[in-house]
């Protein structure tokens, strides 16, 4: 795709004209350090089901954790028990993983956020304008985002609420999305959404990397 076509790319819901589709996400596999500090973190601290492991097949001598994030979606890390954690902030150029980001119950928000005091674990909190973000980095540096949705808003219909949002916030020459522009959307859509009560904070923007 050209640079000036791919700048026109509509942001819809619409599933595009190309040769086949997605059907979601069945795993993403990230290089962690050791199987302790692994679990200890992931389902320990987080939640997690550690629900498979084994070793990993294009190298045996690492073990492969499966852990299910919640909705069934799994994600996967390649571990040695020789290799030793390091929290210190990752830098990754193109091509590398920015950060992870899973969903958790708004109505648990400050519970999880004492849960992360009580482990020792630094984070920030901010208002993304169309969801809460709480930021923080897991044993080997990696940038943990936990998001709460604003609204109790029907999972199969997310993207065409984001995709209205978008519109709404074009129209409006906005710099980015925020929740006036999703409560718009939402109303826009008929759509009856129960907004979470959620603490205040700032948005963040450019505050996070």
């Amino acid at each position: 795709m050209s640079e000036k076509k791919s700048q026109k790319a509509p942001v819809t819901a619409t599933p595009p004209e190309s040769p086949f589709r997605t059907l979601g996400t069945d795993h993403i596999t990230v290089w962690g350090s050791n199987p302790k500090a692994t679990i200890e973190y992931y389902r320990d601290l987080l939640g997690m089901s550690l629900v498979l492991r084994q070793p990993n097949l294009d190298d045996p001598s690492q073990e492969h954790l499966f852990f299910d994030t919640g909705d069934g979606t799994i994600i996967t890390f390649f571990v040695s028990s020789d290799r030793e954690a390091n929290p210190k902030p990752q830098r990754n150029g193109v091509g590398g993983v920015h950060h992870l980001c899973f969903n958790i119950d708004p109505e648990r928000f400050e519970e999880v956020a004492l849960a992360l005091d009580d482990a020792g674990q630094s984070y920030n909190v901010f208002d993304r304008g169309i969801f809460f973000s709480l930021y923080t980095r897991d044993h080997d540096g990696l940038m943990i985002e936990l998001t709460a949705d604003k609204f109790d808003i029907p999972d199969d219909r997310k993207g065409e609420i984001l995709a209205k949002t978008q519109a709404i916030r074009i129209n409006q020459e906005a710099e980015y999305a925020k929740t006036h522009h999703l409560e718009a959307a939402l109303e826009a859509l008929d759509i009856e959404a129960t907004a979470y009560d959620l603490p205040n904070a700032t948005s963040g923007v450019g505050g996070v990397n």
